[in-house]
């Protein structure tokens, strides 16, 4: 199997059990990470790694999410590793979400700002159509010493006042401002959710669709 390794604290987690299994269980599994983070701990873990280069399309990819509506729509970004994810989930045939309960809202952008990441050198012009949309912009690092995500490019966290009414529509909104390089909007791109509770119980949730 290939599997496409997600980023951030619950995967970190996630690593180590998929590390114990393939020792375990004697697993062929080769993974394709998100971020240079994914890779280091992989690697570390004695985990096999290849590339999308090497394998384009990919069975699984396991990853988390800082926000996830009903309708399975996800905010990412907030490890700063949302082209990669978003990349790496649109190659699998199937994409296992994995959060904690407090990560289920009504509604994206009401608890958590949506990452933008764009070219720096656009930077100002595309705030500037950003708010247009009606978003308050915040440079991740701020700019005396910006984030700067794997592949050198900075991170604008877009806080919208009333939450994102429509995922899908803002979503082809801002990849059509020039300069923006991916946002961290997952639409139709998570087909299950494991959701973790307090006491160590997990409901898992399918889409319907």
């Amino acid at each position: 199997m290939v599997c496409g390794l997600g980023t951030g604290s619950t995967i970190a987690h996630t690593l180590v059990r998929l590390a114990e299994r393939v020792r375990e269980e004697k697993l062929s599994i080769v993974g394709v990470p998100t971020s240079l983070d994914t890779e280091r701990k992989a690697t570390a873990l004695g985990l096999a790694l290849t590339t999308l280069r090497s394998h384009p399309t990919l069975d699984l990819t396991i990853d988390g999410a800082d926000e996830v509506d009903p309708d399975f729509c996800l905010t990412k970004g907030g490890g700063g590793a949302l082209l990669r994810e978003k990349v790496v989930a649109l190659a699998s045939a199937r994409e296992v979400i994995c959060i904690g309960r407090s990560k289920l809202v009504e509604s994206l952008g009401r608890t958590f700002p949506l990452p933008v990441e764009i070219v720096p050198f656009a930077r100002t012009t595309i705030i500037v159509q950003i708010e247009k949309l009606g978003a308050q912009c915040t440079l991740r690092g701020g700019s005396a010493k910006p984030f700067l995500t794997d592949n050198q490019n900075e991170i604008l966290d877009c806080c919208f006042a009333n939450g994102i009414q429509d995922p899908a529509e803002l979503d082809i909104a801002l990849n059509r401002i020039p300069g923006v390089v991916e946002n961290g909007l997952f639409v139709d791109l998570a087909h299950v959710l494991v959701i973790a509770d307090d006491d160590g119980t997990v409901e898992v949730r399918e889409r319907s669709n």
